[in-house]
């Protein structure tokens, strides 16, 4: 088994240097997921599948194995910071970390097309949510929660977040249950198609859930990153990995990560968010018409 995820010998060299390619495309990927605060593996996933001219569920599995590499930067500067609500972190990951080994599982048992309609009309989704949904940050907490959350979400006490830079959030402790049931279906789109729970989940726990902007984007992330790993292991243990392009891939995220990070303060996000949902839009689109035409 270790042999497979891990192949020693017999590497394919040759295959390997044909795809250099693939590291500057990496490193331009991961620096305007930093920059505009989306997920990588939305990027990655339609990449390996419609350019390197992956399977689907390679696509899938690569994508995800790239985005646990790539926010490793982002997830430890959040811990850094002291800015993540680990209680509600905890109540995500209950939903999110099985749905995610649920979908990963699914990925290499659902037929070729099935997944690839599946891949097509999740990327319509999440591109219209990113053209038509505010950024985290011009979200305001609690704004959608309603007159029945409103009343679940008062008298559950404080919940203060103390972050290594000065700044203190105090907010009311929500009712969790909706959101594990929104993580639950986040993480097992994840699982299945690569991306979608930091989209799912990070609006939500700050409309619904009263969470301050950079607390519900940190905590996103740092449920994501746990759940990525069980994820990424499933698409591992379940077919050989594709090393000789992720060989390329995460060298490029640990690279574009870096400057990513410094670039992302003068991007706009709110000029960023509904371009890249055009384009996401786009290749869902591709994406179902290869399958759909052929």
């Amino acid at each position: 088994m270790l042999q497979s995820v891990f192949p020693l010998a017999g590497f394919p060299m040759a295959q390997f240097l044909a795809h250099w390619w693939v590291f500057p495309a990496s490193v331009l990927f991961s620096l305007v997921a930093l920059a505009s605060g989306v997920s990588g593996a939305l990027f990655f996933s339609p990449f390996f599948m419609l350019i390197v001219g992956l399977s689907p569920s390679q696509a899938i599995g690569a994508g995800l194995l790239t985005e646990v590499f790539g926010m490793g930067n982002g997830v430890l500067n959040y811990v850094r910071q002291r800015v993540v609500d680990y209680s509600t972190a905890k109540w995500l990951l209950l939903g999110a970390a099985p749905a995610v080994v649920i979908g990963a599982f699914a990925a290499h048992h659902v037929p070729t097309r099935l997944l690839k309609l599946s891949f097509g009309v999740g990327l319509l989704g999440l591109g219209g949510f990113l053209l038509y949904h505010d950024p985290p940050e011009e979200c305001v907490p609690g704004e959608r929660e309603g007159e029945f959350l409103e009343g679940k979400n008062t008298g559950r006490g404080v919940t203060t977040i103390e972050t290594t830079d000065g700044e203190t959030f105090t907010f009311d402790t929500c009712w969790r249950l909706p959101g594990v049931g929104l993580a639950t279906a986040g993480g097992f789109i994840t699982g299945l198609i690569s991306a979608g729970l930091p989209e799912v989940t990070t609006t939500q726990l700050i409309v619904r859930c009263r969470l301050p902007p950079r607390v519900a984007v940190a905590t996103s992330v740092f449920v994501l990153a746990v759940a990525a790993i069980a994820g990424a292991a499933v698409h591992a243990l379940a077919a050989t990995p594709v090393w000789y392009v992720v060989g390329w891939s995460i060298p490029g995220v640990l690279l574009g990560g870096t400057i990513g990070t410094r670039v992302g303060k003068h991007v706009p996000s709110e000029r960023m968010e509904p371009a890249l949902g055009v384009v996401f839009g786009v290749v869902g689109l591709v994406v179902l018409a290869s399958e759909l035409l052929a």
